[in-house]
């Protein structure tokens, strides 16, 4: 493990250098929009619960749903998640 480790740093230093390395990217793309309102109704929660059960603010939830606002980036991949698979958040946010 420690040589991985020594020679992951390597190659990040080679790469700051600008130097060729073999490097992975990957890149996630968010999803371009999320019905917040839709996602809470098919939950049966309301807003305040929504918000407190997977840690946002009543006022996002709020700006979201009505439009004066538009979850961005982490919040956004989130919402989709939570619309996906609920359950599978919950747990990981109850570990």
């Amino acid at each position: 493990m420690a040589n991985k480790i020594v020679r992951g740093m390597r190659e990040a230093v080679a790469y700051a250098q600008g130097e060729g390395v073999e490097v992975r990217e990957t890149f996630v793309q968010t999803p371009a929009e999320v019905d917040v309102k839709a996602i809470r109704e098919r939950l049966r929660l309301s807003q305040a619960a929504f918000a407190r059960q997977f840690g946002f603010s009543v006022g996002s939830v709020r700006n979201w749903e009505q439009r004066h606002r538009r979850p961005e980036g982490p919040a956004r991949t989130l919402l989709k998640v939570i619309e996906i698979d609920p359950e599978a958040v919950l747990k990981a946010l109850s570990a």
